[in-house]
């Protein structure tokens, strides 16, 4: 279906910050905007707002003086509901409640026009309630940006159980036109983003909890290996502990209480000490003038070892992620001697790096105590995963209990004469980058398989709408599902967790030796 013709009449109800930031872009793109609120002080000072805010672009340079003028000029203020007769859509965005949005959109049924598309810019309720007392239910749906709007790519077009599939399809051309990324979603708890970045928070918070690392330790990790642009500990702190915790106690109820989305002990004790983030001054860190920068935990320098063999057994699998770091590590001036290895090495057929006693593998979800064991090799030290070994600055370590100080020292002198800076976590099975982006890529895996979205657009959803470095699921392909599969596997085995269990459609394409992106 085609978008909406430019020149129609876009409704925005709300001024607040979402209304308004829809009612700039739409009035920018060529359509003529009415905005309305409840308080109509407040509609005069977003359209102030917004005049400024086009007269600033135009003074950057990325809009002319003349199409600023234009779109401000289609832009007006609704002082009664009844002046949006002549929408041909119409986006909600008001408080967060059933019942308003209910009352609002049965009053714009006796307003507008049969033909005219009604959305919501809900983000956690289900637009199948919102729409189940309206004459026409079949008009409605999602259209849900996220803040700012002017900036942040993603729209997620939302289906109830009655939305019609051509009223979606519009709504998805027009904010296409808009300039969005937008993506189809079914009407289910957290829709696309907010039900799949769950684990970026929910995993970090578990590990700092487990006591792994400091939350600075944790979040430099995730950002200066995983390729994240934000930590979780620093964005939950942003976003507003409060916030979040409720997201997710949302989520985790609207889902029968799956310990998939299991709510952390740790924010709620956030949330009743008041220690809600940036807006409280004090959440994970301390914010103001005098508040001291967090430093992450980094090994001290350690000799450069002088010989390094890396062993690969046939068929081993993840040969690709290790011989990212090998090449890193040739780059850096090591003499690598390759050599073939079985399962007869140490109990494990996995790829591994060996140095001054050390055996170094890339975490697959057990510790690294339980594999030193497993393998019987006490000297035994995991590397976490990293979005792009050739670029990544840091990298977490753990070691067995078992590891001699010498064979750690070995390892942490290899990682650094590469040019990583090392941190040292505890020995948590999974560590930091490859747990999250494991369970990340579950989930989904799962809102595919429920056919809440396709795979191409969860992984837009999540680089579009959370700014992720990498789709979750194309990240699988990259690491391969056979190993986080391996991963999600020995964390519920670590755990005894119904959390950890791998996804249906995980399982199915690990069967065929297929991938999400074929």
């Amino acid at each position: 279906m085609p978008a909406l013709t430019t020149g129609s009449v876009v409704a925005v109800i709300g001024s607040g910050a979402m209304g308004a930031g829809i009612a700039q872009v739409a009035a920018a793109c060529g359509y003529r905007v009415k905005l309305y609120d409840s308080r109509a002080e407040a509609v005069g000072k977003a359209l102030a707002e917004i005049g400024q805010m086009y007269h600033k672009l135009a003074g950057k340079g990325r809009m002319t003086a003349d199409e600023a003028a234009a779109a401000t000029a289609r832009l007006q203020g609704a002082a009664t509901l009844a002046e949006v007769a002549d929408a041909a859509l119409v986006v909600e965005a008001i408080v967060e409640n059933l019942d308003a949005k209910r009352a609002l959109f049965a009053e714009l049924e006796g307003i507008v026009g049969d033909a005219c598309i009604l959305a919501t810019n809900t983000s956690s309720i289900s637009v199948t309630a919102i729409a189940a007392q309206l004459r026409l239910p079949q008009r409605l749906a999602g259209m849900h940006f996220f803040n700012p709007v002017p900036l942040m790519a993603l729209v997620e077009v939302v289906s109830g159980l009655a939305t019609d599939a051509a009223v979606a399809d519009t709504v998805f051309a027009t904010a296409a036109a808009w300039g969005k990324s937008p993506v189809h979603a079914k009407s289910t708890p957290g829709f696309i983003v907010n039900r799949v970045a769950r684990p970026f928070y929910a995993e970090a918070l578990r590990l700092l909890t487990e006591q792994a690392g400091s939350a600075a330790s944790i979040d430099a990790v995730l950002r200066e290996a995983g390729g994240f642009r934000m930590g979780p500990f620093e964005l939950m702190d942003l976003i507003g502990h409060d916030v979040n915790f409720s997201v997710t106690q949302s989520v985790f109820h609207a889902y029968f209480n799956d310990p998939r989305f299991t709510p952390s002990v740790l924010q709620q004790e956030m949330v009743n000490a008041g220690f809600l983030g940036r807006k409280s001054g004090r959440g994970f860190y301390r914010y103001g003038d005098a508040a001291a920068a967090p430093q992450p935990d980094t090994e001290a320098p350690q000799p450069r070892p002088e010989f390094v063999s890396y062993s690969v057994a046939a068929g081993s699998g993840n040969g690709g992620v290790s011989d990212a770091l090998a090449r890193r590590l040739r780059t850096a001036g090591f003499n690598i001697v390759e050599r073939d290895a079985g399962a007869s090495e140490h109990g494990d057929a996995a790829p591994a790096f060996h140095c001054n006693g050390a055996a170094i593998y890339l975490s697959d979800g057990r510790s690294a105590t339980g594999r030193a064991r497993a393998n019987q090799h006490p000297d035994t030290v995991l590397f976490d995963l990293a979005l792009d070994y050739a670029g990544a600055t840091r990298i977490a370590l753990s070691r067995a209990d078992q590891c001699s100080a010498s064979a750690w020292q070995a390892a942490v002198g290899l990682f650094q004469a590469a040019g990583f800076a090392v941190t040292r976590l505890d020995d948590v099975p999974g560590l930091a980058v490859m747990r999250t982006v494991a369970m990340l890529a579950n989930e989904a895996a799962d809102a595919v398989n429920q056919g809440v979205c396709s795979a191409a657009a969860v992984d837009i959803a999540m680089q579009k709408g959370v700014n992720y470095p990498r789709g979750p699921l194309a990240w699988a392909d990259a690491v391969g599902l056979a190993h986080i599969a391996a991963v999600l596997h020995n964390l519920a085995d670590n755990y005894g967790e119904d959390r950890y269990r791998v996804a249906p459609l995980l399982r199915r394409k690990l069967a065929a030796a297929g991938t999400f992106h074929a």
